[in-house]
Protein backbone atom coordinates (compact mmCIF):
# COMPACT_ATOMS: atom_id res chain seq x y z
CA UNK A 1 0.00 0.00 0.00
CA UNK A 2 1.18 3.51 -0.80
CA UNK A 3 0.55 6.70 1.15
CA UNK A 4 -3.07 7.35 2.17
CA UNK A 5 -3.93 3.68 1.76
CA UNK A 6 -3.84 3.70 -2.05
CA UNK A 7 -3.03 0.41 -3.75
CA UNK A 8 -0.31 1.34 -6.27
CA UNK A 9 0.09 -2.16 -7.66
CA UNK A 10 3.74 -2.17 -6.67
CA UNK A 11 4.50 1.12 -8.39
CA UNK A 12 6.14 4.03 -6.61
CA UNK A 13 3.64 6.77 -5.77
CA UNK A 14 5.12 10.27 -6.07
CA UNK A 15 2.96 12.98 -4.58
CA UNK A 16 2.52 16.10 -6.70
CA UNK A 17 0.03 18.40 -4.95
CA UNK A 18 -0.05 21.22 -7.51
CA UNK A 19 -1.63 21.41 -10.95
CA UNK A 20 -1.15 23.73 -13.92
CA UNK A 21 -4.43 24.84 -15.46
CA UNK A 22 -4.95 25.03 -19.21
CA UNK A 23 -5.29 28.83 -19.09
CA UNK A 24 -2.08 29.53 -17.13
CA UNK A 25 1.00 31.02 -18.78
CA UNK A 26 3.20 27.97 -19.33
CA UNK A 27 6.72 29.21 -18.50
CA UNK A 28 5.58 31.20 -15.45
CA UNK A 29 3.48 28.32 -14.13
CA UNK A 30 6.28 25.77 -14.50
CA UNK A 31 8.68 27.93 -12.47
CA UNK A 32 6.06 28.96 -9.89
CA UNK A 33 4.74 25.42 -9.35
CA UNK A 34 7.67 23.01 -9.06
CA UNK A 35 5.35 20.47 -7.39
CA UNK A 36 2.84 20.40 -10.26
CA UNK A 37 2.37 16.88 -11.55
CA UNK A 38 3.74 17.39 -15.06
CA UNK A 39 6.80 19.25 -13.69
CA UNK A 40 7.46 16.50 -11.15
CA UNK A 41 7.11 13.90 -13.90
CA UNK A 42 9.61 15.71 -16.15
CA UNK A 43 12.07 15.96 -13.26
CA UNK A 44 11.68 12.23 -12.61
CA UNK A 45 12.77 11.52 -16.21
CA UNK A 46 15.64 14.01 -15.95
CA UNK A 47 16.79 12.34 -12.71
CA UNK A 48 16.46 8.88 -14.34
CA UNK A 49 13.80 7.84 -11.84
CA UNK A 50 11.46 7.28 -14.80
CA UNK A 51 12.02 6.36 -18.44
CA UNK A 52 9.32 8.58 -19.94
CA UNK A 53 6.70 11.18 -19.06
CA UNK A 54 3.13 11.15 -20.40
CA UNK A 55 0.84 14.13 -19.90
CA UNK A 56 -2.60 15.22 -21.08
CA UNK A 57 -2.13 18.59 -19.42
CA UNK A 58 -1.20 22.04 -20.68
CA UNK A 59 0.91 21.46 -23.83
CA UNK A 60 2.80 24.72 -23.43
CA UNK A 61 3.64 23.83 -19.85
CA UNK A 62 4.87 20.40 -20.94
CA UNK A 63 7.13 22.07 -23.48
CA UNK A 64 8.40 24.56 -20.90
CA UNK A 65 9.00 21.83 -18.30
CA UNK A 66 10.73 19.69 -20.90
CA UNK A 67 13.05 22.51 -21.95
CA UNK A 68 13.81 23.40 -18.32
CA UNK A 69 14.38 19.94 -16.90
CA UNK A 70 15.02 17.58 -19.82
CA UNK A 71 16.73 20.16 -22.04
CA UNK A 72 17.29 19.97 -25.77
CA UNK A 73 19.48 17.40 -27.48
CA UNK A 74 22.74 18.76 -28.90
CA UNK A 75 22.18 20.51 -32.25
CA UNK A 76 18.39 20.70 -31.79
CA UNK A 77 17.04 24.18 -32.51
CA UNK A 78 13.44 23.58 -31.43
CA UNK A 79 11.64 20.48 -30.13
CA UNK A 80 8.67 19.40 -32.25
CA UNK A 81 5.48 17.43 -31.62
CA UNK A 82 5.44 14.43 -33.97
CA UNK A 83 1.98 12.93 -34.48
CA UNK A 84 1.37 9.61 -36.28
CA UNK A 85 -1.28 10.16 -38.96
CA UNK A 86 -3.37 7.04 -39.81
CA UNK A 87 -2.76 7.18 -43.56
CA UNK A 88 -4.12 4.66 -46.04
CA UNK A 89 -0.95 2.56 -46.36
CA UNK A 90 0.30 2.88 -42.79
CA UNK A 91 1.16 5.74 -40.45
CA UNK A 92 2.96 8.84 -41.59
CA UNK A 93 4.44 11.49 -39.29
CA UNK A 94 3.22 15.11 -39.09
CA UNK A 95 5.55 17.57 -37.37
CA UNK A 96 5.47 20.10 -35.90
CA UNK A 97 1.92 19.63 -34.60
CA UNK A 98 1.87 22.37 -32.01
CA UNK A 99 5.13 22.97 -30.14
CA UNK A 100 6.14 26.04 -32.16
CA UNK A 101 3.42 28.38 -33.40
CA UNK A 102 6.12 30.43 -35.12
CA UNK A 103 9.04 28.83 -36.93
CA UNK A 104 11.94 29.70 -39.18
CA UNK A 105 12.89 27.86 -42.39
CA UNK A 106 15.86 26.21 -40.65
CA UNK A 107 13.50 24.86 -38.00
CA UNK A 108 11.37 23.17 -40.67
CA UNK A 109 14.54 21.74 -42.20
CA UNK A 110 15.45 20.18 -38.87
CA UNK A 111 11.88 18.91 -38.38
CA UNK A 112 12.38 17.07 -41.66
CA UNK A 113 15.55 15.43 -40.34
CA UNK A 114 13.93 14.53 -37.00
CA UNK A 115 10.85 13.13 -38.71
CA UNK A 116 12.97 11.08 -41.11
CA UNK A 117 15.00 9.56 -38.27
CA UNK A 118 11.80 8.80 -36.36
CA UNK A 119 10.11 7.22 -39.41
CA UNK A 120 13.15 5.12 -40.24
CA UNK A 121 14.14 3.99 -36.75
CA UNK A 122 10.74 3.61 -35.08
CA UNK A 123 8.26 3.00 -37.92
CA UNK A 124 10.75 0.91 -39.89
CA UNK A 125 10.47 2.90 -43.12
CA UNK A 126 13.61 2.70 -45.24
CA UNK A 127 14.55 6.02 -46.85
CA UNK A 128 11.36 7.83 -45.77
CA UNK A 129 9.89 10.36 -48.17
CA UNK A 130 9.59 13.89 -46.80
CA UNK A 131 7.17 16.55 -48.01
CA UNK A 132 6.43 20.12 -46.95
CA UNK A 133 2.82 21.03 -46.12
CA UNK A 134 1.71 23.93 -48.29
CA UNK A 135 -1.22 25.29 -50.29
CA UNK A 136 -0.19 23.64 -53.54
CA UNK A 137 2.19 21.01 -54.86
CA UNK A 138 4.10 23.48 -57.01
CA UNK A 139 7.41 24.67 -55.53
CA UNK A 140 6.52 28.32 -56.03
CA UNK A 141 3.31 28.10 -53.97
CA UNK A 142 3.22 29.03 -50.30
CA UNK A 143 4.12 31.85 -47.92
CA UNK A 144 7.63 33.14 -47.30
CA UNK A 145 8.29 30.48 -44.67
CA UNK A 146 7.38 27.55 -46.90
CA UNK A 147 9.19 29.00 -49.92
CA UNK A 148 12.44 29.34 -47.97
CA UNK A 149 11.98 26.01 -46.21
CA UNK A 150 11.36 24.32 -49.57
CA UNK A 151 14.73 25.55 -50.83
CA UNK A 152 16.53 24.26 -47.71
CA UNK A 153 14.81 20.87 -47.81
CA UNK A 154 15.61 20.48 -51.51
CA UNK A 155 19.33 20.75 -50.67
CA UNK A 156 19.20 18.71 -47.45
CA UNK A 157 20.09 15.23 -48.63
CA UNK A 158 16.71 14.01 -47.39
CA UNK A 159 14.41 12.16 -49.77
CA UNK A 160 12.47 15.37 -50.29
CA UNK A 161 9.56 15.08 -52.75
CA UNK A 162 8.29 18.66 -52.69
CA UNK A 163 5.08 20.12 -51.32
CA UNK A 164 2.00 18.26 -50.09
CA UNK A 165 -1.55 19.52 -49.65
CA UNK A 166 -3.58 18.88 -46.50
CA UNK A 167 -6.31 17.04 -48.44
CA UNK A 168 -3.80 14.23 -49.06
CA UNK A 169 -2.75 13.67 -45.43
CA UNK A 170 -5.05 10.69 -44.83
CA UNK A 171 -4.30 9.29 -48.27
CA UNK A 172 -0.60 9.11 -47.36
CA UNK A 173 0.93 12.32 -48.67
CA UNK A 174 4.39 11.22 -47.51
CA UNK A 175 6.13 9.25 -44.78
CA UNK A 176 7.02 12.57 -43.11
CA UNK A 177 5.06 15.81 -43.53
CA UNK A 178 6.73 18.97 -42.24
CA UNK A 179 5.12 22.27 -41.21
CA UNK A 180 5.19 24.95 -38.52
CA UNK A 181 3.35 24.20 -35.28
CA UNK A 182 0.45 26.56 -35.93
CA UNK A 183 -0.35 25.00 -39.31
CA UNK A 184 0.22 21.47 -38.02
CA UNK A 185 -2.05 21.90 -35.02
CA UNK A 186 -4.86 23.35 -37.14
CA UNK A 187 -4.51 20.53 -39.69
CA UNK A 188 -4.38 17.84 -36.98
CA UNK A 189 -7.48 19.07 -35.13
CA UNK A 190 -9.39 19.45 -38.41
CA UNK A 191 -8.53 15.85 -39.30
CA UNK A 192 -9.48 14.51 -35.89
CA UNK A 193 -12.75 16.43 -35.75
CA UNK A 194 -13.72 15.39 -39.27
CA UNK A 195 -12.93 11.72 -38.62
CA UNK A 196 -14.95 11.62 -35.41
CA UNK A 197 -17.89 13.51 -36.93
CA UNK A 198 -18.05 11.20 -39.94
CA UNK A 199 -17.77 8.01 -37.89
CA UNK A 200 -20.45 9.20 -35.45
CA UNK A 201 -22.71 10.24 -38.35
CA UNK A 202 -22.28 6.82 -39.97
CA UNK A 203 -23.22 5.09 -36.73
CA UNK A 204 -26.29 7.30 -36.32
CA UNK A 205 -27.43 6.62 -39.89
CA UNK A 206 -27.06 2.87 -39.45
CA UNK A 207 -29.15 2.94 -36.27
CA UNK A 208 -31.87 5.17 -37.80
CA UNK A 209 -33.85 2.45 -39.65
CA UNK A 210 -34.48 -1.30 -39.36
CA UNK A 211 -32.85 -1.85 -42.74
CA UNK A 212 -29.86 0.19 -41.64
CA UNK A 213 -29.53 -1.89 -38.46
CA UNK A 214 -29.58 -5.08 -40.52
CA UNK A 215 -26.93 -3.73 -42.86
CA UNK A 216 -24.95 -2.55 -39.86
CA UNK A 217 -24.68 -6.14 -38.59
CA UNK A 218 -23.10 -7.14 -41.90
CA UNK A 219 -20.56 -4.32 -42.00
CA UNK A 220 -19.83 -4.25 -38.26
CA UNK A 221 -16.40 -5.99 -38.49
CA UNK A 222 -15.23 -3.67 -41.28
CA UNK A 223 -16.62 -0.61 -39.50
CA UNK A 224 -14.85 -1.61 -36.28
CA UNK A 225 -11.53 -1.99 -38.13
CA UNK A 226 -12.01 1.40 -39.77
CA UNK A 227 -12.80 3.09 -36.45
CA UNK A 228 -9.77 1.49 -34.81
CA UNK A 229 -7.49 2.66 -37.63
CA UNK A 230 -8.81 6.21 -37.81
CA UNK A 231 -9.71 6.98 -34.20
CA UNK A 232 -7.13 9.34 -32.60
CA UNK A 233 -7.48 7.36 -29.36
CA UNK A 234 -5.73 4.45 -31.11
CA UNK A 235 -2.39 6.29 -30.88
CA UNK A 236 -3.29 8.22 -27.75
CA UNK A 237 -0.51 10.76 -27.94
CA UNK A 238 2.45 12.26 -29.76
CA UNK A 239 6.19 12.33 -29.14
CA UNK A 240 7.82 15.62 -28.19
CA UNK A 241 11.00 15.10 -30.21
CA UNK A 242 14.29 16.89 -29.62
CA UNK A 243 14.61 16.60 -25.83
CA UNK A 244 17.14 14.59 -23.81
CA UNK A 245 14.31 12.57 -22.27
CA UNK A 246 11.24 10.90 -23.73
CA UNK A 247 7.99 12.88 -23.47
CA UNK A 248 4.57 11.99 -24.85
CA UNK A 249 1.76 14.55 -25.07
CA UNK A 250 -1.87 13.43 -25.02
CA UNK A 251 -5.09 15.35 -25.63
CA UNK A 252 -6.63 17.24 -22.74
CA UNK A 253 -9.92 15.41 -23.42
CA UNK A 254 -8.30 11.99 -23.65
CA UNK A 255 -10.39 8.93 -22.82
CA UNK A 256 -9.17 6.03 -20.68
CA UNK A 257 -8.31 4.18 -23.89
CA UNK A 258 -6.32 7.15 -25.21
CA UNK A 259 -4.29 7.47 -21.99
CA UNK A 260 -3.54 3.74 -21.98
CA UNK A 261 -2.39 3.93 -25.60
CA UNK A 262 -0.30 7.04 -24.88
CA UNK A 263 1.51 5.07 -22.17
CA UNK A 264 2.05 2.23 -24.64
CA UNK A 265 3.40 4.76 -27.15
CA UNK A 266 5.86 6.01 -24.52
CA UNK A 267 6.93 2.43 -23.74
CA UNK A 268 7.59 1.77 -27.44
CA UNK A 269 9.66 4.94 -27.59
CA UNK A 270 11.80 3.71 -24.71
CA UNK A 271 12.16 0.24 -26.25
CA UNK A 272 13.25 1.78 -29.57
CA UNK A 273 15.54 4.32 -27.87
CA UNK A 274 13.99 7.25 -29.74
CA UNK A 275 16.06 9.81 -27.83
CA UNK A 276 19.37 8.01 -28.32
CA UNK A 277 18.78 7.41 -32.02
CA UNK A 278 17.84 11.02 -32.65
CA UNK A 279 20.93 12.20 -30.78
CA UNK A 280 23.16 9.89 -32.82
CA UNK A 281 21.70 10.63 -36.24
CA UNK A 282 20.72 14.30 -36.31
CA UNK A 283 23.11 16.30 -38.51
CA UNK A 284 24.94 19.22 -36.95
CA UNK A 285 23.16 22.52 -37.39
CA UNK A 286 24.70 25.35 -39.34
CA UNK A 287 26.57 27.86 -37.15
CA UNK A 288 24.57 30.75 -38.61
CA UNK A 289 21.16 29.22 -37.83
CA UNK A 290 19.10 31.29 -35.39
CA UNK A 291 17.04 29.72 -32.64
Amino acid sequence: MGPRGLDTGGLELVEAPDTIAMDEKPAEAVRAKPDASLVVACRAVADRRADAVVSAGNTGAMLAAGLLHLRRLPNVLRPAIAVPIPAANGPSVLLDSGANADARPEHLLQFGHMGAVFAEEVLGIARPEVRLLSIGEEAEKGNQLTLEAHALLAESGLRFAGNAESRDLLAGAADVVVCDGFTGNVALKLLEGTIRTLLDALRAEIAATPRGKLGGLLIRPAAARLRTRLDPDTYGGAYLLGLRGLAVIAHGNSSRVAIANAIRLAARGVEHDVVGRLAARLPERRPSAAV
